[in-house]
């Protein structure tokens, strides 16, 4: 008997072995495996979503266990863009950087513009602080050396405003 037979053989026996879930179960098992994410960290509606989608492949069953989280208000992308905007400009990230990393993650603009104001980040102490960390203070001394700080910081999401400040 071939490898390949063989191994159908063998799946098909072990998925008649599974007993079926009901809809119900699908649904309450769903529930738990996106409350489980979000209490390790907050995650955004398209995260969940992206996470959960493997385990329940029914778009409606995620949907609907996803929009019950929300409004019961376990679950909040202007909650997430909140805590994000705190978390990666404390690893020393600029504004542009990380509203382009939110909008990826799929949250509205309205809610990575709430949490940019309660998030309430001084940039222009930020900014400082990392031009002081990579470079210790020490401005640069040749047109070249200023375009390489200005690609870093660029790199690093900083508006052109908040550079030209800097130097």
């Amino acid at each position: 008997m071939p490898q390949e037979e063989r191994s159908s053989e063998i799946f098909a026996e072990l998925e008649a072995s599974l007993p079926d879930e009901s809809p119900a179960d699908v649904a309450k098992n769903c529930r738990r495996a996106a409350m489980n994410l979000l209490a390790r960290r907050e995650h955004s509606v398209k995260e969940l979503d992206r996470k959960l989608r493997e385990r329940f492949p029914h778009t409606e069953i995620r949907q609907e266990a996803l929009l019950k989280l929300t409004c019961e208000g376990l679950q909040s992308d202007r909650r997430f863009s909140e805590n994000y905007w705190r978390w990666r400009a404390g690893k020393g990230f600029g504004p542009l950087r990380i509203r382009q990393e939110l909008q990826q993650r799929g949250v509205d603009d309205s809610d990575i513009s709430h949490g940019r104001e309660e998030a309430g980040i001084d940039w222009h102490a930020m900014i400082y602080r990392q031009f002081e960390k990579k470079y210790d203070g020490v401005a640069p001394s040749s047109i070249e050396e200023k375009a390489r700080y200005v690609r870093f910081f660029q790199y690093r999401g900083f508006s052109s405003d908040l550079i030209r400040d800097l130097f």
